[in-house]
């Protein structure tokens, strides 16, 4: 197998030539899908945004209360002035998916960075946790103080004011330089293509997707007219980047599954090289972005479709093998230790929500609530995937492994809650409900549409408590492994 030398430059690699030595470590040994060691510089800097995802969590989940609360007679009343129902709805998208997304990529890309040299190097590295925990306060402090009028745009929906604008300037700064290093100063996969060096590259190409998001984004800010109303302008703006970016997610999904797998004893039936071609295969995918923008107007529907037909086809053609070879993986059933049993609940709830989203994708026409119960359940697909890869690491960057009932059931109570979700907006969008829309905007007139959305919403607070639940899970195992170091000193 051969590749692409493009691709390898893209992605900042030198692979050598498969030499006679390569091919007996693949062909005599099982292949092993472990991440690099964890370095001194590396741990320090990926507890950081380890403390940046938990925070993100943890204020989605407060914005997920005050939304309960801006519908609540009475109470209401104590909330600032205007349609704070949808001001809290839009902090608590952004923290839960944007936030959450950005500083898990910054936990795994930090642990491929090479050390920094000097002390300039180490602060260098720090700069983008900073301004994205930064802007990050900015977004959640904006909803209080200047919320301004809620666009519910996709990918990023927006709080059209000065101070939630400034907030995500700078948290895209803190984004730019933070792709940057992780294209720049990343450790190369190596002259022999084995099991982590399939994953360095798998990580490597989830930051040149995330590089072509960017150029996305700052492409359509330099062509879509600002004269445009903001629902208008915030949609087109977040189009394109908003693609290209389900690409870095579901990259380090992919990675993430092949991990968390042989962290519970399986093996992947598919060889390094094999892997690193369906990596490669949706980094090409990604590179249809550039060419929707050369292709068509920016604000046209055939520059939307074209973003939307390159996401389907590298998607499907990368991720159809792995799932059925991490099933293999996991297959049969074998009793595991407990601190590895959370691991397995997480990827079989991952593939779960993530296939159960790509079925639904199938059916979807037209403009209804079917299209958020597609996304709502391949993000939490990722999402799952990205909480499982964290239960794994915590023991690497110090803290205890997650362990016990409450860590096994944390998966599955977030995952049944989304399915419950997915299901209950595809029962509702089958009789035409409307996305995007609340209250008696829904229209709801049939027995069967509102079973479908109460059933959409007990699946919704039943994933609010499993995402507490995780950040619950982590803090433990944090305050755990912080007892045990003062113990050892002591």
């Amino acid at each position: 197998m051969s590749t692409d030398p493009f691709l390898t430059r893209a992605a900042g690699l030198r692979l050598a030539p498969p030499g006679p030595h390569a091919d007996r470590v693949t062909a005599s040994t099982p292949a092993r899908y472990e991440l690099p060691a964890v370095t001194a510089e590396g741990r320090a800097l990926a507890r950081g945004w380890l403390l940046l995802a938990l925070a993100a969590l943890l204020g989605s989940g407060l914005f997920s209360i005050l939304l309960v609360l801006a519908r609540t007679p009475g109470i209401n009343a104590w909330l600032p002035a205007g349609d704070f129902f949808r001001v809290a709805l839009v902090v608590h998208v952004d923290l839960s998916v944007l936030v959450w997304f950005v500083a898990v990529a910054g936990l795994l890309w930090s642990l491929n960075l090479r050390p920094p040299g000097s002390p300039g190097g180490r602060r260098l590295t720090r700069l983008p946790l900073v301004l994205c925990g930064l802007g990050a306060l900015g977004m959640a402090v904006a909803a209080f103080v200047d919320p301004g009028e809620a666009v519910m745009a996709n990918y990023i929906p927006m709080l059209d004011s000065a101070t939630f604008r400034a907030a995500l300037w700078l948290f895209a700064a803190g984004g730019l330089v933070l792709v940057l290093l992780a294209l720049l100063r990343t450790v190369p996969v190596g002259p022999a293509v084995n099991g982590t060096g399939a994953l360095r590259f798998g990580l490597h190409a989830s930051a040149v997707a995330a590089a072509v998001a960017l150029l996305a984004f700052a492409w359509s800010l330099a062509e879509v007219p600002t004269t445009l109303p903001a629902k208008a302008y915030y949609e087109i703006l977040y189009w394109g980047g908003g693609h290209a970016l389900q690409f870095t997610w579901t990259l380090l999904m992919l990675v993430s599954w092949l991990v968390l797998v042989q962290a519970c004893g399986g093996q992947v039936p598919l060889s390094p090289r094999v892997v690193l071609l369906l990596f490669a295969i949706a980094l090409v995918s990604v590179f249809v972005t550039p060419l929707a923008y050369l292709a068509h107007d920016v604000s046209s529907v055939e520059h939307r479709d074209m973003h939307t037909w390159g996401m389907r086809f590298g998607g499907g053609l990368a991720i159809a093998p792995l799932v059925l070879a991490v099933l293999l993986g996991l297959a049969p059933p074998r009793r595991l230790a407990p601190s590895r049993r959370p691991l397995r609940a997480a990827v079989l709830a991952s593939m779960l929500l993530f296939v159960a989203g790509g079925v639904i994708g199938l059916t979807i026409d037209g403009s209804n609530v079917k299209i958020p119960a597609h996304y709502h359940g391949c993000i939490v697909g990722v999402t799952l995937a990205l909480m499982g890869m964290i239960y794994h690491l915590l023991p690497a960057l110090g803290y205890r492994a997650p362990a016990g009932r409450l860590a096994v059931l944390q998966p599955w109570v977030y995952g049944i809650g989304q399915l419950l979700h997915i299901i209950g907006l595809v029962w509702s969008g089958g009789y035409g409900v409307q996305r995007k829309v609340a209250g008696a905007e829904q229209v709801l007139r049939s027995t069967g549409e509102v079973w479908g959305m109460g059933l959409m919403g007990m699946g919704g607070l039943l994933a609010i408590v499993g995402g507490l639940l995780f950040a619950l899970v982590v803090i433990r195992a944090m305050r755990g492994g912080a007892a045990a170091r003062t113990e050892e000193e002591q």
